[in-house]
């Protein structure tokens, strides 16, 4: 089993979304990237904190490729915006990869110079190190399970009936 932390807007939408796709086994939403142990909700909306929302995949490898994760990722996200995914503005809703081995680092670069082409130079999501994630609070994680018509960005119908569990 694998994981990697996605950074994608409101974190709600992107767990709910991985969550629905073969070889996901697991995920939780927190908070990575940031400038303090352990932030909550408020630190981070308020600003005192600085981390983006991020969802961690756990997945597996025999079922579901890091490539197709990757694929899955950028189609539920614009890679191209800079502190925004759909309605939500601000610093915690920029887009990264954070990579719990950076061995993955020059595969997840190559798939991204391949996968955008000549618009490569445009991308705004990063690639980092995974060094803080955090878990959200729990009322965060499996949230649209629990608000079925709760906000999200994400289209989760983008995924196709053959990739969903």
């Amino acid at each position: 089993m694998k994981s990697i932390v996605l950074a994608g807007g409101c974190f709600w939408g992107v767990e709910a979304y991985f969550n629905q796709l073969k070889g996901v086994v697991d995920t939780s939403v927190g908070y990575v990237d940031g400038n303090m142990k352990k932030p909550t909700y408020r630190q981070v909306c308020d600003g005192y904190a600085t981390h983006t929302e991020a969802c961690q995949v756990f997945f597996d490898e025999a079922e579901i490729t890091l490539d197709q994760v990757l694929e899955h990722f950028f189609r539920i996200i614009n890679p191209f915006s800079i502190n925004r995914q759909g309605h939500d503005i601000g610093r915690q809703y920029r887009s990264g990869i954070y990579l719990d081995d950076m061995l993955d680092e020059s595969h997840v670069l190559k798939f991204m110079k391949n996968y955008f082409g000549d618009d490569f130079s445009k991308v705004a999501t990063k690639i980092r190190p995974n060094l803080d994630y955090d878990l959200a609070e729990e009322y965060h994680q499996d949230y649209l399970k629990k608000n079925p018509g709760g906000y999200c960005h994400v289209n989760l119908g983008l995924a196709k009936k053959d990739e969903v569990k």
